[in-house]
């Protein structure tokens, strides 16, 4: 990820629209995990730990992460270990944990196998991995170039690719559907744009009423994901494989 990007992330997670959504969608996932008391949780790509404060409250979380910056900000959070390093290739002894979280990560890695590879080698026997990643590729657009991706994701490229790694798939859903049609209204225009930039309209946080308006329909759609529905369409896919 660009610097400036990241910085701007950094700034945004704790209030923007759509990292509280995220966190509700996953929240209500995770609690329909059935973990064991104080589970091992890994945070895979944590960034800067914010997702980790969420999984501190459930059991032990430790985080990796590749970034220096983000390093730097997760450990001062003092919720757990956070290691400086690659998830294609963890410090972790096989079956280390009960849970682990790779969110909108390995959409970053040219070798998404090895990595879900890794992560299987570091989940015991029966633990769980939850996913997170953009959908579509036909959505590709300047975010993803600032972002540095290298694909996105459809629930059947997801599913086959964890599954050469050992995962069995558990359940999948997509998410943040309201708002696909704008988005592939914006993806158009962005594509008749010459424009380069490292920032992004994606990270604005607008005014807290339309922030709460616009954090609306992940509220919902996280009620319906945590009594086991499934959303046919939407930006992001989730899945938890074991």
């Amino acid at each position: 990820m660009d610097r400036d990007y990241e910085h701007q992330t950094h700034q945004a997670e704790d209030r923007h629209w759509w990292y509280r959504g995220r966190r509700t969608v996953l929240d209500g996932v995770i609690a329909g995990l059935g973990l064991p008391a104080d589970p091992r949780i890994l945070d895979a790509g944590c960034g800067s730990g914010r997702f980790m404060v969420e999984l501190a409250k459930l059991g032990n979380v430790t985080g990796v992460e590749l970034s220096d910056t983000s390093v730097s900000l997760a450990r001062g959070r003092q919720l757990g270990e956070v290691v400086a390093g690659s998830v294609l290739e963890m410090p972790f002894s096989e079956n280390s944990f009960d849970l682990a979280v790779s969110l909108d990560v390995i959409e970053h890695l040219d070798d998404d196998l090895a990595a879900l590879r890794e992560l299987r080698r570091t989940v015991t026997p029966g633990g769980a991995l939850l996913v997170t990643v953009p959908a579509y590729q036909w959505l590709w657009s300047g975010h993803d170039e600032i972002n540095h991706h290298h694909r996105r994701y459809t629930r059947r490229s997801l599913q086959r690719v964890a599954e050469q790694a050992g995962w069995q798939q558990v359940r999948t859903t997509y998410f943040n559907s309201l708002l696909l049609p704008v988005a592939i209204l914006l993806r158009v225009l962005d594509r008749f744009s010459t424009k380069t930039t490292e920032s992004s309209l994606d990270l604005w946080i607008p005014p807290e009423p339309l922030n709460w308006v616009l954090e609306r329909p992940l509220a919902l759609e996280a009620a319906l994901i945590a009594r086991g529905g499934r959303i046919p369409a939407g930006l992001s896919l989730l899945a938890v494989f074991r």
